[in-house]
């Protein structure tokens, strides 16, 4: 049985991302696009438009041209959209990185994504370079000055025409995220400007963002979460984005005071400090008209109780990587609200519940795997057929891992996943990437890791080790951080006599599972 959405169908124009997300921002002159919210430093409309004029120029001059990669490897500041629809106006593919990766984590995706230039921020230099150095990447460049890297400024060709690209919406890229999918290592999520500009107008449908609208880019704009949601949604419609580098609670709430922020797009850890936090009674959230929550599961007693807190309605949307990110999303009203649910599908968009061991298709009340086929749907995994088929199917369908159900209503509730990914405050932490470090320990010589539920954080990563030599745990812990990202932190460990597995060798971690939460 196939569930829509209440909402009808919407026409997609067939057109690049910089081209409609940028439409009108010429037009809105002085109009702040985009503000930093440490120091105040504005980026106007009219700046924006130019610079991504002149971006798309400086780079055709260096011969960087359509296909070509382009690493972002930075937190949330006003010029990263700049350079994001820089990049994608001249035609290129934008990789974007997670600024805490290890050197390890940064050059496996710069070699696998091919990426020709790397662009990063004068802090995390050190570790970018080295990895772009062992990537083969031919230039590195940086926002401001530092030494060893050219200027992202310098890259800038003022006056100049952009080059004339001609694109095939459809099938061209635009952005290639690395996200772990069902299970394994990350990989490449081949997203192309059909897709962004799709997830762009469907969800404009059931969000009430406007241009009067102050922003709060707190989420990563390298995540597909900021990325969509707030980066080109709200450019898209004139919004004001005020954006974090990194998330400070302080910071944070002074912010939405200070700019009268009324839209807060979050993750459930953040919601959680909205609820609980002291600190949340010292700081006016008044201008505050609507928070959504996404990335991970927020509960319907969370949200009630972050509601009554800030004092404006909490909602809860759902979407993957793959699916550029909107699938469902919560109405912006009381009465089409519902605590716990990931909401409603979006127009143009077909969900079903299947039966993960007989196929079979499951209707409202019964809870089997989501499905969701629409315009919003990756084109595939980065040179990994295999995986591409095994999450999209030949009818378009894409297995989203996640187990739930629909009522009788047509809200979609999640319950559990079928892939074991672990969400560390949104952060996808793949087990078999962590389990792949602890072998190559000399005295590990087997592990697991499963998801431990923890009210901060969502899930955290616990390992179960098989010890060869006497070690103490906390030791093998720290060799596990010094070659992850810090989420990744191998944060509880279990020494055990073996590791369960499977008659073909596959580590059996719902059995890890199920004993962690009996308490076995």
């Amino acid at each position: 049985m196939i569930f829509r959405g209440p909402y009808e169908d919407v026409a997609i124009p067939e057109m690049s991302l910089p081209e409609f997300v940028l439409a009108g921002a010429a037009q809105r002159g002085d109009n702040p696009a985009l503000i930093d919210g440490p120091t105040g430093r504005t980026l106007t409309y009219e700046a924006l438009a130019g610079g991504v004029r002149a971006l798309a120029a400086g780079l055709a001059a260096k011969g960087f041209s359509k296909g070509d990669v382009f690493a972002i490897h930075s937190p949330n500041v006003p010029e990263y959209a700049m350079a994001f629809h820089g990049i994608a106006a001249a035609g290129g593919i934008v990789t974007t990185m997670n600024p805490l990766y290890t050197e390890e984590e940064l050059s496996f995706q710069l070699e696998d994504s091919k990426a020709r230039y790397l662009l990063t921020v004068p802090q995390f230099l050190e570790v970018a370079r080295a990895a772009g150095e062992a990537a083969g990447v031919e230039e590195i460049f940086v926002f401001g000055e530092a030494e060893g890297a050219s200027p992202f400024a310098g890259l800038l060709a003022p006056g100049e025409e952009p080059p004339h690209v001609q694109f095939s919406p459809k099938e061209d890229l635009v952005v290639l995220p690395y996200s772990s999918g069902t299970t394994g290592f990350p990989k490449g999520v081949m997203l192309t400007h059909h897709n962004l500009v799709s997830n762009v107008v469907q969800a404009e449908v059931p969000q009430e963002v406007g241009e009067s609208d102050v922003v709060i880019g707190v989420l990563p704009f390298f995540h597909i979460y900021g990325m969509t949601v707030i980066m080109n949604i709200a450019i898209h419609v004139g919004a004001t984005i005020v954006t974090m580098p990194r998330f400070d609670l302080q910071q944070f709430l002074e912010l939405i005071q200070n700019h009268k922020v009324t839209r807060a797009f979050i993750v459930p850890p953040i919601a959680l400090a909205l609820a609980k936090h002291p600190m949340v009674a010292d700081y006016d959230l008044s201008s505050l008209e609507m928070v959504m929550s996404g990335a991970a599961p927020l509960g319907a007693d969370l949200t009630r109780e972050c509601e009554e807190r800030v004092g404006c309605i909490v909602i809860q949307g759902y979407g993957l990587t793959e699916t550029s990110p909107v699938t469902h999303v919560n109405p912006e009203a009381h009465e089409g609200n519902r605590p716990g649910s990931i909401g409603l599908p979006l127009p143009n968009t077909e969900c079903k519940v299947v039966d993960p061991v007989s196929g079979k298709d499951l209707g409202a009340g019964e809870t089997g795997e989501v499905w969701i086929r629409g315009p919003q749907v990756m084109k595939g995994y980065l040179s990994n057929e295999k995986a591409t088929r095994a999450t999209v199917d030949d009818e378009g369908w894409l297995h989203s891992g996640d187990l739930g159900y629909v009522d009788d209503d047509g809200y979609f509730f999640l319950v559990d996943r079928l892939k074991e990914l672990i969400k560390y405050k949104g952060y996808q932490v793949p087990p078999a990437e962590l389990e792949a470090v602890l072998i190559s320990h000399p005295a590990v010589a087997d592990a697991a890791v499963i998801p431990v539920p923890d009210e901060e954080a969502g899930e955290i990563p616990k390992a179960f080790v098989v010890l060869s030599d006497d070690v103490p745990l906390e030791d093998i812990q720290a060799y596990v951080a010094e070659r992850v990202a810090p989420y990744k932190k191998i944060r509880l460990i279990e020494k055990v006599d073996e590791i369960p597995k499977s008659a073909s060798g596959k580590i059996l971690r719902r059995v890890l599972v199920e004993r962690e939460r009996g308490g076995a």
